[in-house]
């Protein structure tokens, strides 16, 4: 037992040896980002490597929000990710429940045109959508074209339907047998048992919601209705780029990310790690 322990821990040592130097590689543009958020916009052509923060933070932070009103486009962003993230997490749970245990004519069909619509880049479908949303329904500039249009989301779905296909059938069958309706099925009993996988997908898509640039940039053109990574775009100009002011924005948008992975970390890695097993 003991010559175990020995070897265990030699193992634990080894790869905590091997992980550290990978995660102050990883950690070392943050910090970086970090220190140039803190100098004038010239600091980051400085001919010497400075590691230490300066002193200038908060001098960017006004004139980012001077420029920009940066806070109101912060705010935009957080309700559009908060939004789109439920909106989007109930709709391809409701699409994967469906896909997952029930039989209908065309269901591999459905799947197989989900799986496909994966395997299209993103600036196939931008013009089109951008066309069918500004032209014909005529939502530019509103709360709707920038929540409603990306909310199908194909990797959720298949996501969801994994997830759903795990569960022991004998379960919902049970239910249906002691008279439980079907909506109650998925919101009291499944729901609650995919929240690991729930999780993990909310933390995927406030991010993808979170740092979208192209949608919100096309779509809105009035300066109120700017989301954050947009507002950030608008510092580089043809004569002039706001380094400090970028690298100030850019540690304001990286801090709710890093603070909604570390309050839901236990609950993603449950779900990635559900997922690849079945």
């Amino acid at each position: 037992m003991k010559s175990k322990s020995k070897s265990t821990l030699i193992r634990s040592i080894a790869l905590h040896g091997l992980l550290a130097p990978l995660a102050i590689i990883w950690l070392f543009p943050l910090w970086m980002m970090f220190v140039f958020s803190t100098m004038p916009d010239y600091g980051i052509f400085s001919p010497g490597i400075i590691l230490t923060p300066s002193t200038g933070f908060m001098d960017n932070v006004r004139n980012l929000q001077a420029d920009t009103n940066f806070i109101g486009a912060m705010t935009i962003s957080i309700v559009v990710a908060i939004t789109y993230t439920v909106l989007s997490v109930l709709l391809t749970s409701m699409a994967g429940w469906a896909l997952a245990r029930y039989q209908f004519a065309g269901r591999s069909g459905v799947i197989g045109i989900i799986l496909g619509t994966i395997t299209l880049p993103y600036s196939v479908v931008v013009i089109p959508q951008f066309i069918m949303v500004a032209r014909d329904f005529g939502l530019a500039n509103s709360w709707v074209a920038l929540i409603v249009p990306p909310l199908f989301n194909s990797l959720g779905v298949l996501f969801m339907r994994q997830a759903f296909s795990m569960m022991p059938g004998e379960l919902f069958d049970a239910a249906r047998v002691e008279g439980v309706k079907e909506w109650q099925i998925f919101l009291r009993i499944a729901l609650p048992l995919a929240r690991p996988t729930m999780a993990a997908l909310a933390i995927i898509l406030f991010l993808a919601s979170w740092n979208n640039y192209l949608w919100p940039l096309l779509i809105n053109s009035r300066p109120g209705m700017m989301t954050a990574p947009v507002a950030l775009g608008t510092l580089i100009g043809l004569t002039r780029v706001s380094w400090g002011g970028i690298m100030a924005g850019a540690v304001m948008l990286t801090a709710p990310i890093l603070i909604v992975f570390i309050l839901l970390q236990r609950h993603f890695i449950a779900g990635i790690a559900a997922g690849a097993i079945k």
